[in-house]
Formats: C-alpha cells, structure tokens, sequence
C-alpha cells in the first residue's frame, strides 16, 4: 500500500529542520519571490539549495511556492526563476496562475503541482490541469469528503492534496480583495493584512442601527473571522478517500507549532496504516496546546455554519508556550538549551520528543553560557538566553510549560 504523504510548512530554515524532525515527508517553502507569504521568512536562493540539500540527505522532499497571481511585469521573470529551482534540485513548485503554469511547463522540467489558489472543486477541472501536465492538484477547502472521493474516482491518474490543518480562508480559496481595498496590500500577492479578522459593525441598508443578534452585539462582531480547520478526529476518513498528500497549514506559525502539529498527524498516520487507527483525545489536547482560533472541520461534512466561525474575538488560544529548544548534546549527556519563554530553575516543565508523551521534569539548575563556554549559575533565564542543563535530551527536542487557566 503506497502511504500518503505529510506535508508541513517551512518558513526557515529552523522550522524545516523541525518538521522533518518531527515526522514531516515533505516540507513546502516560499522563496524571495513568486510566493503567497511575503511576510513570512521565506528563503533565499542559497538557502533553497541548501534546504534541497538537507532534505535529500533524509530521503525528504521540498516544493517551492511559485502561487501568485502574476502580473505582466512579472510573468516575463519567471522563467529564470523557475530555471533557478529546478538546477536546485526541487522535488515541485506549486503554481496557481495560468500563465505561469505555461512559463515554468514551457522552459524547464519541474513537476508541477497546482495550487488550491486555482479553487478546483469539481472532477473536470481536476482532469484538465492534469492533461495539461500537472503533477498534483491541491484541492480547494470547500470541498467535502464525499467530492473528493467523487474526484479520485473520476481521475485516477492524478496526484490529490488537501489540507488538514491551520488557518481558513473566509474566501473561496484565499480569493480576497479585502486587503486591497482597506489597506492596499495585496492578498493574491503575499501581503494580505487578515481584514477578515478585524472586529466590525454589520449593518443592512434597508435596517440601519439594527444588530443581528446570532452575529453581534453593540460591541461589534468578527463575522468573518473564521476558526482554524482540525481533521484528527476523522482522519481516516480523509485517509480512505484515496489522496496522496496531507498538508498542515502555516509557514508563518512559530516551530512549537510546526512541530506539535506534525507530530500527532505523523502519529495518527502510522496508526492507520498499522491498521490501529482511534481516535486518541490526546491528540486534541496536544493540538489546543498550539496558537489557534478555536477549531472547525471546514467543509469535509458540507458547508459549515455558524459554528465555524469566531464571532466575539480574533484572539488566539493555546493551553502552553515553549521555553526553549535543545541546540545541543554535550559529551557529557547534558544538553544546551536556547531559551524562547522566561523560565525559572524549579518549575515544572514538559518535555516534547518526535514520539512518545510529553515528559513532565523540574527545571534544574542552568548555567549560563557564553561563546561555548560556562559563565555563571542562573535561577531565571529570560529569551535569547544560552543555557546548560544536567538533561539528557536530543537536539531539536522542545521544552515547553502550561500556560495559567
């Protein structure tokens, strides 16, 4: 049986190695130019190669966004580009713009997997992209489980995507002007500034002063301020329909994030394909863990209501924070921490590891470092902060801590 891919998002180099760290197949990334995250770290063109590198190294791939909606001074640039990222060595680039689908098609050999920008949401179109030459479709989110099973039936030959984890889009496929039209950043061009998720007053012409009281109150609402899509409950599910690739939402998130959400899908994939898939509702509680916005299944039972949206906050929820990453093992089964959250010596904290439950300890004592060496014995260390722990952890392991009810 072919198993499916996990496809995670990498915004740096830091988050890549995460990922893959933490269970990830494949990695996606946005280069300097051409991609939907402009605010992202994104990679420079020696940090693309050297990604490709690594990723190879683990038997891992990398597809790099080129999902712009492209206009004319641009199109002409991107056959250079896409020349560049396919002497990198590239596994695919992720294109929504017809154009330049035909540009990259036309002047290299890259495989080509279309955006869920391009919103297919029928069979037809599906079928169409791949007789044009594409590798993969990534299927819009407004789609339900029993259409993509309908679309994998319908073209067999075709590579399938969907996302199942992250932000939603309150417009088809991330199709939105809001940006453009209150701020002048561009959503189709990687500078949307979230309008959707601003607090504003709903008002019908023809019932001025009036509130909708499922919406709003006189404090306003966030009707559009859709919660993040989860899928673990029903994985699956999505697993029978047949696609080849799982996709976790957001490059811009933080590596706790990129880490802990791999994590429980990696876990729950190998469950299925042992054949020992159930629903754990400790996976729950570890993706509450992460930055969200409350939850929702998106579309995969039809279309969503009321439910899945946050209309009384944009806020973010999370139940921890990570204190610090292993940088390194010393010879001596210690290991050297960089500290991200205020942490003292005595508190309790959880240790995160690619398998396995989180790992309750004491913080023990931590020696400030300096330049590789020992400076001096802490009881807080603050962010930025190098420390040296009598832990015998692993790089890339994660310490985190509960944040207060």
């Amino acid at each position: 049986m072919k198993k499916i891919e996990l496809l995670s998002p990498a915004g740096n180099m830091e988050k890549l190695k995460m990922v893959f760290r933490y269970g990830a197949d494949a990695a996606y990334l946005g280069g300097k130019f051409f991609n939907l995250r402009a605010l992202a770290g994104n990679f420079s063109n020696e940090e693309i190669i050297e990604a490709v590198k690594y990723a190879h190294s683990l038997g891992k791939k990398i597809y790099v966004t080129l999902n712009i909606i492209a206009h004319n001074n641009e199109i002409e640039k991107v056959a250079d580009y896409a020349k560049f990222l396919e002497s990198a060595g590239v596994d695919a680039v992720i294109v929504a713009d017809l154009g330049v689908f035909k540009v990259v098609r036309d002047n290299t050999n890259l495989e080509i997997n279309v955006s869920t920008q391009a919103s297919n949401t029928n069979w037809m179109s599906v079928k169409v992209w791949k007789e044009m030459g594409a590798k993969r479709i990534i299927l819009a989110r407004e789609l339900s489980l029993k259409e993509i099973k309908q679309i994998r039936e319908k073209v067999p030959d075709v590579e399938l995507e969907v996302f199942i984890h992250g932000a939603m889009c309150m417009s088809i496929s991330g199709r939105c002007l809001l940006s453009n039209y209150l701020t002048g950043r561009d959503a189709n061009r990687g500078a949307c500034a979230q309008p959707c998720r601003w607090k504003y007053h709903l008002v019908e012409e023809n019932r001025p002063g009036e509130y909708y009281p499922i919406y709003e109150d006189e404090r306003g609402t966030f009707i559009m301020n859709s919660r993040d899509l989860y899928t673990i409950e029903f994985l699956d599910q999505i697993l029978d329909t047949g696609i080849d690739s799982l996709k976790i939402e957001g490059r811009m998130k933080g590596i706790y994030y990129g880490a802990m959400v791999t994590k429980v899908y990696r876990e729950a994939i190998d469950k299925y394909y042992k054949g020992e898939f159930k629903y754990e509702p400790k996976w729950m509680e570890y993706l509450n863990s992460v930055s969200n916005r409350k939850y929702t299944k998106g579309f995969y039972f039809g279309n969503p209501g009321p439910e899945s949206q946050n209309y009384d906050s944009s806020s973010y929820n999370k139940t921890h924070e990570i204190v610090a990453k292993v940088i390194k093992k010393t010879r001596d089964n210690k290991s050297i921490l960089e500290v991200r959250s205020k942490v003292s010596v005595g508190e309790e904290v959880e240790i995160i590891k690619p398998k396995g439950d989180p790992i309750k300890v004491i913080m023990p004592e931590m020696i400030k470092m300096r330049k590789g060496q020992e400076e001096a014995k802490i009881e807080t260390a603050n962010p930025n902060l190098i420390v040296k722990v009598d832990l015998d952890l692993e790089e890339m392991d994660i310490l985190r801590k509960k944040l207060p009810d």
